[in-house]
């Protein structure tokens, strides 16, 4: 029974720190195949069609894991959760999408702290009909802007020789 209201309480923090509101007007939903919650490691793992979402945000991939740290206990005392979101990290078909703002990769971590969204792998992200893509798209949610990276491609050839190409970051814009 301790799990599900630790889980309940991360989920809600989660939410929390995307900084959607957590205004009865906009209840969480989840939902997933399975989920555990270990308290050795102070996670929650969703697995399976994992859809996460409130309000305007919404995340979706293969596998889902929350890792939490005890909140301040000064934040405890004043009726807060009691655990603190410090990563989220998604594997496999990760889409998120906030407003207009849609990101995909093979995976995403949510760093809490800095408010940072990176996805890595095959990365791409839309703003409106304009995408741009490379090898990491970092999402600043609190400034509303994205930094994106190349990357860089290697391929071994049958004489063990490596050849490297620049992955470059590429943009396309939509013109009306």
């Amino acid at each position: 029974m301790k799990n599900i209201f630790i889980f309940l309480a991360l989920l809600g923090a989660l939410f929390f720190t995307f900084g959607v509101s957590l205004a009865v007007e906009n209840p969480i939903y989840v939902e997933a195949d399975q989920m555990s919650s270990t308290e050795v490691s102070n996670s929650v793992l969703f697995t399976g069609n994992v859809d996460a979402k409130q309000g305007d945000l919404r995340i979706r991939s293969d596998k889902m894991t929350v890792y939490y740290k005890e909140a301040d206990p000064k934040e405890a005392k004043q009726g807060n959760t009691t655990q603190r979101i410090e990563k989220l990290v998604c594997v496999g078909n990760v889409e998120i999408t906030r407003e207009d703002w849609l990101g995909t990769s093979q995976q995403m971590t949510y760093l809490a702290g800095s408010r940072q969204v990176v996805l890595t792998g095959n990365a791409k992200a839309w703003q409106g009909q304009n995408m741009v893509s490379g090898e990491k798209i970092v999402y600043y949610m609190d400034e509303g802007r994205s930094e994106v990276v190349g990357g860089t491609k290697a391929t071994a050839g049958g004489d063990k020789k490596k050849t490297e190409e620049s992955g470059r970051v590429k943009m396309t814009i939509r013109q009306q």
